[in-house]
């Protein structure tokens, strides 16, 4: 059996990181081999953001590597369907897999679609309930033409089942929570960045801000610096590292003198996945909008607070380690005095959701 792998982003280097290790290891032991090839659509071109990735996490080197990390939206969509859709052509594959929510992933689901290759949606049925949001578009779309859904919660089962979506339906846990417990310890021994930026541990936060909501608009981007900017302190610096287009809209905003008038907000360039694991495990909070680093932060024991209204892993918030503050810098202020009861989260699976989709697709090739 052949499949065909679309990744293009940071999140989705990690889970198929984990996915391959479980192939490679359904090989070993399996007549019903899975040839895997992986194709890169270069929705993140910087080698920081993308190509240190699949050093660090032995991903194979991907078959095809594309250049459409430039562009809007749309146009980023349709150079990866356009180019995707020539090699899908080429080689013939039994399935196509797609990883979370990204153009990458919509465009990929899309094409192999519209080719009759069932796709595998590896993240299926998170609903944020916020259309404004392209990521919610590219999720709900990909669901309802996927073949096979892989779900990371209950929740994530019943959103699908509330749109009709019950055919091919797995809840296999979380495979994000597979490379947390791979790689954590691995990071500890090996990552520096805690001695090289004299760090200490728990007495520091740590900030992301990528999304377009908040990188794109001068009120909610400058809202939640001043917020980082009261909250840095000597004995508690914020480490900030820069997603390109957060850095980007710094600049051309004009905001760079309020990002550097406090020298305890430390912006910084995008960090390798193994330092992120570890500034994660050792930070005292999390400021953020990804989906995916607000599981991590409950994944290291660290408490969260989403610079978002809204979120995907609603889990997160009902049970105390995530709280919704939004972009407001008051908001942002009353969330880090805030300190919720924090309940254990038993969702995510007991780090083996990667071989359970493993052996579901092999199982389903029989079918073909």
């Amino acid at each position: 059996m052949k499949i065909i792998t679309i990744v293009g982003a940071r999140p989705q280097f990690i889970k198929a990181a984990m996915v391959s290790r479980a192939i490679l290891q359904h090989n070993t032991h399996n007549s019903n081999k899975i040839d895997e090839r992986i194709l890169h659509t270069g929705q993140h071109y910087d080698s920081n953001m993308s190509d240190v990735f699949f050093k660090q996490l032995k991903i194979p080197k991907p078959n095809w590597r594309l250049e459409c990390g430039q562009g809007s939206h749309t146009e980023m969509t349709a150079k990866i369907m356009l180019e995707t859709a020539a090699i899908l052509i080429a080689e013939k594959p039994d399935y196509v897999i797609v990883y979370g929510d990204t153009n990458s992933t919509l465009a990929g689901a899309l094409t192999a679609a519209k080719m009759h290759i069932p796709v595998v949606h590896i993240e299926a049925g998170l609903r944020s309930f916020n259309k404004a949001m392209p990521e919610e578009i590219n999720r709900i779309l990909t669901d309802h033409i996927s073949d096979l859904l892989f779900c990371p919660t209950l929740a994530a089962v019943q959103n699908l089942k509330n749109e009709n979506i019950t055919k091919g339906v797995y809840n296999v846990g979380d495979v994000m929570y597979d490379s947390a417990l791979a790689f954590g310890k691995y990071a500890e021994e090996t990552s520096t960045i805690m001695r090289d930026m004299k760090l200490t541990h728990k007495e520091f936060c740590l900030c992301t801000v990528h999304r377009a909501e908040n990188t794109d608009d001068p009120t909610r981007l400058t809202s939640i610096l001043r917020a980082l900017v009261e909250t840095a302190k000597p004995n508690r610096p914020v480490i900030m590292p820069l997603h390109p287009r957060t850095q980007r809209f710094i600049k051309e905003m004009n905001l760079e003198s309020l990002a550097l008038s406090n020298p305890y907000l430390k912006l910084i360039e995008p960090v390798n996945y193994l330092d992120m694991i570890v500034l994660e495990r050792n930070a005292a909070v999390i400021l953020t909008d990804s989906g995916g680093v607000q599981k991590e932060a409950y994944f290291h024991g660290t408490p969260c607070i989403t610079l978002r209204k809204e979120t995907e892993w609603v889990e997160t918030v009902e049970l105390g380690w995530n709280q919704l503050a939004g972009y407001q810098t008051d908001s942002i202020l009353h969330c880090l005095q805030n300190h919720p009861k924090q309940t254990p989260i038993d969702e995510y699976g007991k780090g083996d959701a990667a071989e359970k989709i493993t052996e579901i697709i092999a199982n389903e090739s029989f079918r073909l």
